[in-house]
């Protein structure tokens, strides 16, 4: 089962080698960071770490996510952030059940897992909380996370047929999937404070506010749509 790590990534130049670097020692065939617009030199220090670089300009989770999906060729994907919160070393649970066929799309839960002291501000968790009980609830889907750190069949993530292109896009992953009766499994991860740069969701207030308006918008928009 090859597998291609996507990194969508947005001025993390702190951060972006070491990640490459852990993420590729890792049993995968190829690292993708896609470069969101980045003006602090990301794309070539993550090019110099070993990574296939794509540039997506226009700025937005989704974009990069999709920029990244593109350029994959692998039959699993796994998705991690570029601020290394999430550990790549961590990266085999979320393969281990794909590869037993006991699920086809994997969610690593920072809550079944460690949240680290100061990792997840007390708003971002009550957030999150909030989300994944709608989630149960409209989707009968025993989520406790809505975490970016999963691991998914490429084959299938093609025909969901992606379109939020905010940070709505994770989230839309996990309600098409619902409504589709695709086997979706959690496993615990580890979630810590970023290495380097600042968060662009719970570092700001404006960035808070519009993660949460997208995720719960997708949340909500698809439990009652009849696609």
């Amino acid at each position: 089962m090859d597998v291609d790590v996507i990194i969508p990534a947005l001025n993390e130049a702190g951060n972006i080698a070491q990640l490459v670097h852990e993420a590729a020692a890792q049993p995968v065939a190829r690292v993708i960071v896609a470069d969101n617009g980045s003006t602090d030199g990301t794309g070539p220090l993550a090019a110099e770490a070993g990574a296939h670089v794509v540039t997506e300009p226009r700025r937005g989770y989704g974009f990069a996510c999709a920029a990244g999906t593109a350029a994959a060729t692998a039959d699993v994907l796994v998705f991690l952030d570029g601020d290394f919160s999430s550990l790549p070393t961590e990266m085999t649970r979320l393969l281990a059940p794909l590869q037993q066929g006991l699920a086809d799309l994997v969610l690593g839960s920072r809550v079944l897992g460690e949240i680290l002291p100061g990792a997840m501000p007390p708003h971002q968790r009550f957030g999150n909380w909030l989300t994944s009980a709608l989630m149960r609830s409209l989707y009968r889907v025993p989520v406790t996370d809505l975490g970016p750190y999963r691991a998914v069949r490429r084959d299938l993530l093609q025909q969901l047929n992606m379109q939020e292109m905010t940070f709505g896009w994770p989230t839309e992953m996990m309600v098409k999937c619902a409504r589709q009766g695709v086997p979706i499994l959690e496993v615990p991860v580890s979630f810590a404070p970023r290495r380097a740069g600042h968060s662009k969701v719970s570092g700001t207030l404006r960035g808070s506010v519009l993660a949460a308006y997208y995720i719960l918008g997708v949340t909500l928009r698809y439990a009652f749509s009849r696609q």
